[in-house]
């Protein structure tokens, strides 16, 4: 069983380590008389057309599966089911806490972890947050900013929105730090994925109103959805003179 289990940690380190390798070595950088105060977006051309395919498939698929479960879900229920995909993912935010040698974090989301598992049943409903246990937030994008690597060219992903290489790179290697996902059995691992995506579509229906003016009622939609996301990374980050934190989508922009 243990070599088993050795076996499928050294498997899954792999893709791991590949994109470590990968983001210290291909993240673009500007040049020396690049001005700061201008973002850095080499790739526009091809961010704008994937920014274009992201606006059709928010109008045609995502804004009405958002919407739409938003009227029919009860807000409790989506709240809960919001619940139950974050703490599902706080193992995980647990290991980027200990990467980023944030060791009050890690102890404090594992905390909150097993409150809310025990008392919060499973994580349907936030017990720890009753008790002043509040998440710290990790992921490896984070962790890869405090090891120091910069953070590239902005990016637009095709499905998953606005994001830069460094912050790209690490949604990959999240696929891959969060301990329940070699513990739990299959079907139930893909239990929090659901969730996850049942929570995503809330979201998007929740802040609807604030979504369509950025994607739809700007004079350009590409500039204003890059603008405020890397504001919002950046202050996030503690990285940037970003003066508040903005929210609708918490601008993770995931699903956009």
């Amino acid at each position: 069983m243990f070599q088993q289990l050795s076996y499928r940690t050294r498997r899954a380190s792999l893709p791991i380590l590949a994109g470590i390798a990968l983001v210290l070595a291909g993240c673009t950088q500007p040049g020396p008389g690049h001005d700061p105060s201008v973002v850095f977006d080499p790739h526009e051309s091809v961010n704008r057309q994937n920014h274009e395919f992201n606006r059709a498939l928010d109008e045609k698929l995502l804004r009405p599966a958002g919407v739409g479960y938003t009227k029919a879900i009860p807000d409790d229920l989506e709240d809960s089911i919001g619940n139950f995909s974050s703490n599902l993912g706080l193992p995980g935010t647990v290991v980027n806490n200990l990467l980023q040698g944030n060791v009050e974090g890690a102890f404090r989301n594992s905390v909150r972890f097993v409150v809310n598992t025990t008392l919060g049943l499973g994580g349907l409903f936030d017990a720890a947050g009753e008790f002043g246990i509040e998440e710290i937030e990790g992921d490896f994008g984070q962790t890869l900013y405090v090891w120091g690597v910069p953070e590239g060219a902005y990016v637009e992903l095709p499905g998953l929105g606005p994001s830069t290489e460094r912050a790209a790179a690490g949604k990959v290697v999240d696929l891959f730090t969060n301990p329940l996902s070699y513990v739990l059995p299959s079907p139930e691992k893909y239990v929090g994925t659901a969730a996850g995506v049942a929570s995503k579509v809330g979201e998007r229906g929740r802040y609807a109103d604030a979504i369509d003016s950025i994607l739809y009622n700007s004079a350009d939609s590409y500039s204003q959805a890059r603008g405020i996301y890397l504001q919002n990374r950046r202050f996030k980050l503690g990285d940037g003179d970003a003066a508040e934190e903005i929210n609708p989508f918490e601008l993770d922009t995931q699903g956009f």
